[in-house]
């Protein structure tokens, strides 16, 4: 092997297993992710169990929860699309329990048409997931209390608005009023482990034959 080729191997060899680590690395955390997924859907399906006396959002996310109550007004719209149905709201009630308590009723979607629609106050047994939704940040526009309309789901927010605990039941059962349950799912939780994976070693395999192409001008020079 000629001296000058000794530097570009070395090179392109250290090249090739960093991203092949990085490709192994993430195929790892699709395996985790991919576990954590089934942990979650497990947990959102479980049987229905009841509500918790102190709710905890690091202990009771997608609890599956049963309640019964009455829904209070006013609401509050929190506006969304659905892909089938376009653009509309999320219903946001209190819910009065049986026992007392004031909790936050994610009821579902309503279409725009349906905003100023009559939802009058009703007693109800609902079943959902307790949900703790991270859908702020610093570009989120801020309530548009006279319209009624809100951009994202703050529960600290609604539940200081609404007078309720922090807490927040995603109704996966129907609560009336034409309000279409959208429960918690998993389909918001982004996995793209897999396609990390196949792009650094896609990238490998471009480093490879980038470095032997310039192995072999060197050689060839050299001959």
């Amino acid at each position: 092997m000629h001296k000058k080729m000794i530097a570009p191997l070395v090179f392109g060899v250290l090249g090739v297993a960093i991203l092949l680590s990085l490709g192994v690395w993430q195929l790892r955390r699709l395996a985790w992710k991919e576990a954590l997924l089934a942990q979650i859907e497990a947990r959102i399906h479980a049987p229905a169990v009841a509500l918790p006396a102190r709710p905890d959002a690091a202990r009771d996310k997608y609890l599956a929860v049963s309640v019964s109550g009455r829904i209070e007004k006013p609401e509050i719209d929190v506006l969304t699309s659905r892909e089938s149905f376009g653009p509309g709201y999320r219903v946001i009630n209190a819910l009065v329990t049986d026992g007392g308590r004031r909790i936050l009723l994610d009821r579902g979607f309503i279409p725009l048409s349906q905003k100023d629609s009559v939802r009058a106050p009703r007693h109800l047994q609902v079943t959902g997931n307790l949900h703790w939704p991270d859908e702020t940040d610093s570009f989120t526009p801020p309530p548009d209390l006279k319209a009624g309309i809100w951009f994202a789901r703050d529960v600290s927010a609604m539940a200081q608005a609404l007078g309720t605990e922090p807490v927040l039941i995603v109704a996966a059962s129907q609560t009336g009023d034409g309000v279409v349950p959208a429960p918690v799912g998993t389909e918001g939780i982004p996995n793209d482990h897999l396609q990390y994976a196949i792009t650094w070693f896609l990238l490998a395999a471009v480093w490879l034959g980038m470095t032997a192409y310039l192995l072999w001008r060197i050689k060839r020079r050299a001959d």
